[in-house]
């Protein structure tokens, strides 16, 4: 066997996935230092690898007990946003293919801006249906954010089209004509839900910075309305806007 350059073998062992694979025994032999920490560098990766596929298919758990049921539209539904001084709260439902497969799928909040993002595309793109809801700051404070939250989902769910047989929700329990299961944690532990929470939570960031545009000096790109020292200096500087919620402390405190 010629020999390659570490750059070569980088290149080459991009395309290799199996352990057993012949260029990876050569290269085994090859006792330079570089060439070493290449192969112990694709090791940590197909680990990883493997775990993110065993994660991803304990994650579909609930998915598999609704389809051995009679099941097949199944339904994952989140929302984001129940906590934050500003800003709408945001539902989606998301309905998954049978053989949808994507490796890192989590709930929302342990991704990187950049991973959910990447995924999100990846959902729409591959998803029998999604729809989103939002309910702003107004009707929040007239209904409270638990009946926010909850008419969020409906409104959600009720959107899609072909419409769920199946219902997996994120701890909510909802008044609904489906069968439905409340998980609690569920976007950590369904694919269907996590898939909801990934798509609320960029749809949701995504109208945050829009906003920002218009109020730079709330830093709403940076905190998605959350009650940050930045945002809560600069409520009392400059006042509220029509998106922050009057109800939620402290905000009703500059009333």
């Amino acid at each position: 066997m010629k020999l390659l350059t570490i750059a070569e073998i980088e290149r080459q062992l991009e395309n290799v996935v199996q352990e057993n694979d012949q260029f990876l025994s050569d290269i085994l032999h090859d006792e330079r230092k570089g060439v070493q920490q290449l192969v112990h560098k694709w090791k940590k990766k197909l680990a990883e690898n493997q775990r993110l596929k065993e994660k991803f298919v304990e994650m579909s758990s609930y998915e598999l007990k609704g389809r051995n049921r009679g099941y097949e539209l199944i339904a994952g539904v989140d929302e984001v946003g129940r906590g934050p001084l500003a800003g709408p709260v945001v539902a989606a439902a998301v309905i998954l293919p049978k053989d949808f497969f994507l490796a890192g799928i989590d709930d929302s909040k342990k991704l990187s801006e950049k991973k959910r993002l990447e995924y999100d595309e990846i959902i729409r793109k591959e998803a029998i249906a999604f729809s989103i809801s939002m309910i702003h700051a107004k009707e929040i404070d007239e209904m409270n954010i638990y009946e926010a939250t909850k008419k969020a989902m409906n409104a959600a769910i009720v959107s899609l089209e072909p419409k769920p047989d199946l219902l997996l929700i994120d701890a909510m329990k909802l008044d609904i004509p489906f069968p439905s299961e409340s998980i609690i944690k569920g976007d950590a532990k369904s694919i269907s839900i996590a898939a909801a929470s990934i798509v609320a939570k960029v749809a949701r960031d995504h109208l945050m910075k829009e906003i920002s545009q218009t109020y730079p000096v709330y830093g709403f790109q940076h905190n998605m309305g959350y009650g940050t020292k930045e945002h809560i200096e600069a409520i009392h500087k400059h006042g509220i806007t029509s998106y922050h919620r009057k109800s939620f402390a402290p905000v009703k405190d500059y009333i």
